[in-house]
């Protein structure tokens, strides 16, 4: 047979893809800029969706792309791998509130971001959500003002150049500082305008795009990890999978895994925009062709070489707040959780390391100056009620956190992939950030018995304290003390742990007293004199009153007014599961 590469020598160029996304607020007019700037349009381009067709709005990723020569500059940087041409693939992401998920799909695959801005509307809501991911996801950006069309032609200039020097100041505190911003109208008239209408500042905006570009880190090596966004089939042919491929590379009679369906099927043939090839590598746009496989079981998720991802329960990630974001983070609440590929809910508990004299850090002997992304079974964490966002240290440091995050169902993902927690079910019409935090993913769960296996190893307390009064002296040694557990409590648990009295003695718990949840306390240095005689005053005092002199009030409060109090200091650990108490 043939080699495949061969039919197709003279006709398939070596050409470079380049990702763009092209993200924005809904109705920005993304797609009508995708349309403009493309000449082929790949399968997934321009809304299958009929909910979208009706509402003007993108509601998948879609795919086009466009060549133009090689610019000079990305020649030289190319070196030895010599391409003919550079192809623009756009990635047009939905702008749809309740669609952010895609995007983050989307923006994992992007080398460049288009933010597309309303000239007239400026930023809005999801403008600053795509401009959050962006910076989570992407080092390159130009800011297009759209729709200049619809300003005054006699104050069009001074409007594009107001709110150029608006995005600009926006910009300032981002990774984007001083990204270049250009106007266009990308369909003058609207979207229901006829197509004779031109486009205008397209032409000099794909120069401003060759002029960006730059010749993207691509690895052919390691495991395959492709994004798929689409999947259908072709009579007589089998079932294409489309999507980009995020790291290593695929050739024809591969086998690859569907790791969502733990099923593998064989490649029987490759294409990019509709031109065969006998193999891809990490950034190209491809469709992959499988037989017996119905295309109803994939729509959006992962492919990858055989046995190389995991399928999670569970995981541990770093944890950095999104500023924007202005609710509270709190342990054991539910968040939305983006992560390889998917969408799914999670609940979330926050720790950090565990404290030495009140400051976060080490204090179990490990490095304390270790990365950001660095976590060990073997170090002591400290359970957070909510993520802490405080101040810095002095070395500008905030301190390092982590979450534990409990999937509702299992995830496909990549090791040490991006996690970005929101909160997708907030009110999309109010003005406010829906992404909360973002992190690596740095341990995963497998087990589903989690719980019982991994969880008992991480090391996370909780600070406990307990209070209660000393009721009587029984001899110098021993006291019997009251109010610290209720009747209920199962007070072997804490025999042996000790306490402080406020008195400065400390004690043992020995045992429990009767059946109310009082206890013994032994005393090893015995009790001081002040503290025998201040018991045996407020005990006289008590002791005094009959039914017919009971004590006043007034008598009784000062009697009672400086009891003797019991302190019970302890740390709990909280997936251990023989619930011990742990005294430093």
């Amino acid at each position: 047979m043939a080699d495949p590469s061969a039919s197709v020598g003279n006709s398939l160029p070596r050409i470079l893809n380049f990702n763009v996304g092209v993200l924005g607020h809904v109705d920005s007019g993304k797609t009508s800029l995708a349309r403009a700037l493309s000449s082929t349009a790949s399968t997934a381009a321009f809304d299958k969706n009929p909910q979208s067709k009706e509402r003007g709005i993108t509601l998948d990723l879609g795919f086009s792309a466009f060549i133009v020569p090689l610019p000079e500059h990305l020649r030289e940087a190319c070196g030895e791998r010599q391409y003919d041409s550079l192809q623009f693939t756009l990635v047009d992401c939905p702008g749809h509130a309740s669609l952010i998920r895609t995007i983050i799909g989307g923006a994992q695959i992007i080398d460049l971001m288009l933010l597309v801005v309303d000239v007239v509307k400026g930023m809005q809501t999801q403008t600053a959500e795509c401009l959050v991911i962006g910076q989570l996801t992407c080092s390159h950006m130009i800011v297009i003002l759209n729709k200049t069309d619809l300003l005054p032609s006699d104050k069009k200039q001074s409007a594009i150049d107001k709110m150029t020097k608006r995005m600009q100041k926006t910009l300032e505190n981002t990774r984007f500082k001083g990204c270049p911003v250009i106007a266009v109208a990308a369909k003058p008239g609207g979207p229901d305008a006829p197509d004779t209408e031109e486009a205008q500042g397209i032409t000099e905006l794909i120069e401003l795009l060759k002029s960006q570009a730059f010749l993207p880190h691509r690895d052919a090596s390691g495991s395959l990890l492709m994004a798929v966004d689409h999947c259908f089939s072709i009579r007589g042919q089998g079932t294409v999978i489309t999507g980009t491929i995020l790291q290593g590379a695929l050739r024809v009679n591969d086998t690859l895994e569907i790791p969502a369906l733990k099923v593998t099927r064989k490649v029987k043939s490759i294409q990019m925009f509709r031109k065969p090839v006998p193999s891809v590598m990490q950034g190209d746009r491809v469709g992959v062709c499988v037989t017996q496989f119905d295309p109803k079981l994939l729509e959006r998720g992962v492919v990858c070489t055989p046995g190389s991802l995991r399928t999670l329960h569970a995981a541990v990630i770093s944890v950095q707040k999104i500023e924007y974001y202005r609710g509270a983070l709190s342990s054991r609440s539910k968040f939305h959780i983006t992560v390889g590929h998917e969408t799914v809910m999670a609940r979330v508990s926050f720790f950090s390391r565990a404290s030495l004299n009140g400051q976060a850090g080490a204090s179990d002997g490990s490095p304390s100056e270790q990365s950001p992304d660095s976590f060990s079974f073997d170090w002591e964490f400290q359970h957070q009620e909510e993520f802490f966002s405080g101040q810095a240290d002095a070395e500008g440091q905030a301190p390092q956190q982590w979450a534990l995050l409990e999937f509702e169902r299992p995830v496909t993902c990549p090791p040490l992939c991006l996690v970005i927690g929101s909160r997708l079910d907030s009110d999309i019409h109010a003005n406010t950030c829906r992404l909360s935090f973002h992190g690596k993913l740095l341990e995963g769960f497998e087990d589903k018995n989690y719980t019982e296996t991994t969880l008992p190893r991480l090391k996370i307390s909780k600070d406990k304290h307990k209070e209660g009064a000393v009721e009587r002296v029984t001899d110098d040694y021993t006291v019997i003390g009251k109010n610290l557990f209720k009747k209920e409590t199962n007070i072997q648990l804490f025999v042996g742990l000790k306490v402080t009295l406020s008195s400065g003695e400390t004690g043992v718990i020995e045992g429990g007293f009767g059946q109310s949840g009082k206890i013994k306390i032994r005393v090893p240095e015995g009790l001081k004199e002040e503290t025998k005689q201040l018991l045996s005053s407020s005990s006289k005092k008590k002791g005094k009153g009959g039914a017919k002199n009971e004590p006043t009030k007034d008598e009784e409060s000062k009697s009672d007014s400086q009891p003797i109090t019991i302190h019970l200091n302890f740390k709990r650990y909280v997936y251990d599961p023989h619930k011990k108490m742990v005294q430093s």
